[in-house]
């Protein structure tokens, strides 16, 4: 199978073969003459020939021994390219036209140019750009030539055997071309290496700085460098280096340190690099704010407010503002500043340093209370005797009051927010020694508060109440007080009634009768009064009846009576004589007294007994009994109308007055003084009288509990009649 495969392609190669010499049976064209080879790039070489005629292009052919490079040329001059620089290559040429190729040339030898050399470029100074290469094959010189790429100035061209150049007095910033070829020992040039290199600029001139010492940032800015694309500023300090990158002819550092001297230096650059620093400026920053304050208030009053020193502080301030909103300040170039303060405020501190580039930071605020302010106005508003108000103003800065009272040995305490205080369980007539110390929570108790003195009210005396004989009331007392004033008080319905004294007792006087009273005693010093002591009651006697009345009921019997007395409860009524006493007790305001002799002087004597049986001797008296009525009382006919009544007179003397009572009328008659008899004329007969026969009293009553007799005149005849006794009757 393989065999006849090849078979197949044999013919068909010969029959295509006999048809080619067929079709081109038409004469092949002309050989063409090289005029000149020449090379003017160093991978290529030109070749010059005279025209052909009906050839319709040219191949150009250069060998080297080893390789062999072709190209197809429409006309002449034709370029054989891909070639390798300084290298002798054999040229040839064949016409080509519809018949067919020519044969070859004769061959003309060519040697392409040297390479181009390559160029490294760099500008080490905006003055200066430094041209470098590697060596070229073949070559034994360089020609390097450099303008400005606008074309304008000079052009600067310099031969070399060297593989490096550097070019001087160039403008900065300026972009240059360069321009660089190998020559070979016939000085042939070969390829040209062209480049562009801008110099580096200059570094920015008139920097100026401007501190922001709030926000500790500068401001940098400058006069714009020629050629520069790109400006750093660079601030370095001792222990940090901070930059800023622009485009612009101005740029900002932040976060700057305070107290810190930075050395600010600025770079322009561009594509060659970077210029050299510019002249350094030094910034000073602000100085930071100052450290380890202290605060003390020695004495009071006096606040001392120091600090420690800080780097590049010229001179410092100190600032105090009371929370009342008043502010002071201290300028100095020490580190201590001295303020008056005031109790009770809270001030607020701080410190500030300065220098040229203006105020440090603000640093810690600090405050600063001062001890509360002392009461000043402690009043007494009571003064008992275990008991002490006081009040007082509220003060600057005190949140509590601890009020002290002192007697030498005991302590009493009290603890308030408010403005007072009662000290209770006090001594009473004890001098204490008063303390209001004010206190915060900050500052705690201001113990520079001065005291006063304040004396408890007496004791309160005790006291027993005394009757005299003359029953006058004394109020006697027991106290401990030194230098107190008494005064006892009996107080009741009727009315109060006092008396005083500096000793151990006093009189109240005569009270009034049947009357209770409360008993008391105060004793009164410079401090204040006492409290009252306990009362003691007090009772005087019942009062005596304002009227005694005796009266003669009958001959052996009296009857006493009286007004009523105040509080007494009942009466006792005693009528004495030589003969003996009679007596009556009795709630009543009367009293019958019987078995009284007649015609004898008595004494009467009344008491008042209170319920609780306290006697008043009310009443003293004499009295006389009455005289005994006359006994043997008889009529006697006197004429025809006449009657004489006789009796037998009592012991005594005495008035008699004799009344006849008939339906006839009253007779009357009265004997002269010493008889025992009297007449009464003119009387009717015929009728029944009552006679009575009664002593007068020398106040002219006539008495009326004599007997009474009853008689019966007749008339006999008309002259006399009868006298008939009828009997007696009752007095009454």
């Amino acid at each position: 199978m393989a065999g006849g495969s090849e078979k197949c392609f044999t013919l068909i190669g010969l029959s295509l073969i006999c048809l080619k010499m067929v079709a081109s049976a038409k004469p092949a064209p002309e050989i063409p003459t090289i005029d000149q080879a020449y090379s003017k790039i160093s991978n290529s070489i030109t070749v010059e020939w005279a025209t052909v005629p009906g050839a319709t292009s040219y191949l150009l052919t250069a060998e080297d021994g080893d390789t062999v490079i072709e190209t197809v040329v429409a006309d002449s001059p034709g370029t054989v390219t891909g070639l390798k620089a300084a290298t002798v290559y054999q040229i040839t040429i064949r016409s080509i036209s519809a018949a067919g190729r020519s044969q070859a040339s004769p061959p003309t030898q060519a040697k392409t140019v040297l390479a181009a050399p390559i160029l490294e470029v760099s500008s080490p100074s905006p003055s200066s750009i430094l041209v470098q290469w590697e060596a070229v094959y073949m070559a034994t010189g360089f020609s390097v030539s450099i303008m400005q790429a606008n074309g304008l100035g000079r052009i600067w061209k310099e031969n070399t055997t060297n593989t490096s150049l550097t070019f001087t007095s160039l403008e900065a910033g300026t972009l240059y071309t360069i321009k660089a070829y190998a020559w070979n020992a016939n000085g042939i040039p070969g390829d040209d290496s062209i480049c562009n290199q801008r110099t580096s600029p200059r570094a920015p001139g008139n920097i100026r700085v401007s501190f922001d010492s709030g926000a500790l940032k500068a401001s940098f800015s400058w006069a714009p460098a020629e050629g520069a694309f790109n400006y750093t500023v660079m601030a370095f300090s001792d222990s940090s280096e901070l930059s800023c990158s622009t485009t612009f002819s101005s740029c900002t550092i932040s976060s700057l340190q305070c107290g810190t001297e930075y050395v600010i230096s600025v770079l322009a650059s561009n594509d060659a690099g970077s210029s050299k620093s510019s002249s350094a400026v030094t910034l000073k920053t602000v100085a930071c704010a100052p450290g380890r304050v202290t605060i003390q208030e020695d004495p009071p009053g006096h606040l001392s407010v120091a600090w420690s020193n800080v780097d590049l502080g010229d001179y410092y301030v100190a600032f105090v503002k009371s929370d009342d909103g008043l502010e002071v300040h201290c300028n100095t170039s020490l580190t201590q500043c001295n303020f008056l303060s005031e109790c009770g405020f809270t001030y607020f501190i701080s410190v500030f340093a300065y220098n040229k580039a203006g105020q440090s930071p603000l640093g810690d605020v600090f405050n600063y209370t001062t001890a509360p302010c002392c009461p000043s106005d402690i009043s007494p508003v009571l003064v008992s005797s275990h008991r002490v108000e006081i009040v007082w103003s509220p003060v600057r800065g005190a949140e509590l009051y601890e009020t002290k009272a002192v007697d030498g040995y005991n302590v009493v305490e009290c603890n308030d927010t408010a403005p007072a205080c009662t000290l209770s369980a006090l001594e009473c007539d004890t001098k204490y020694n008063i303390t209001v110390y004010s206190f915060s929570e900050v500052r705690g108790s201001n113990t520079s508060c001065t005291s006063r003195f304040i004396t408890t009210a007496p004791c309160s005396p005790e006291i027993n109440v005394s009757k005299d004989a003359s029953s006058m009331v004394r109020v006697h007392w027991r106290s401990p007080n030194a230098d107190a004033t008494y005064t006892a008080t009996a107080q009741g319905q009727r009315g109060m009634y006092q008396c005083s004294s500096r000793g151990e007792s006093c009189s109240l006087g005569a009270l009034p009768c049947g009357s209770l009273f409360s008993v008391t005693a105060v004793a009164e010093t410079q401090a204040g009064r006492s409290l009252p002591s306990y009362s003691v009651p007090l009772e005087t006697v019942p009062c005596c009846p304002a009227a005694l009345t005796v009266t003669q009921i009958t001959q052996s019997v009296i009857n006493m009576s009286w007004t009523i007395g105040t509080v007494t409860q009942t009466y006792l009524t005693v009528l004495e004589s030589h003969t003996g006493q009679a007596k009556c007790h009795t709630h009543q305001n009367h009293c019958l007294l019987g078995c009284i002799t007649c015609g004898i002087n008595y004494t009467v004597a009344l008491k008042a007994i209170s319920a609780t049986g306290l006697t008043a001797d009310c009443a003293h008296q004499s009295y006389s009994s009455s005289v005994c009525c006359p006994l043997g009382v008889k009529l006697y006919r006197l004429g025809p109308n006449g009657i004489r009544i006789h009796w037998q007179a009592s012991r005594g003397s005495a008035n008699y007055s004799t009344d006849l009572y008939g339906s006839k009328g009253i007779f009357t008659c009265a004997p002269s003084a010493g008889f025992s008899f009297c007449d009464v004329i003119e009387i009717p007969c015929g009728d029944v009288y009552t006679v009575v026969v009664s002593p007068v009293a020398e106040t002219g009553q006539k008495l009326t509990f004599c007997p009474k007799k009853i008689y019966s005149v007749t008339c006999s005849g008309s002259t006399l009649g009868m006298v008939i006794y009828r009997g007696k009757r009752n007095p009454e």
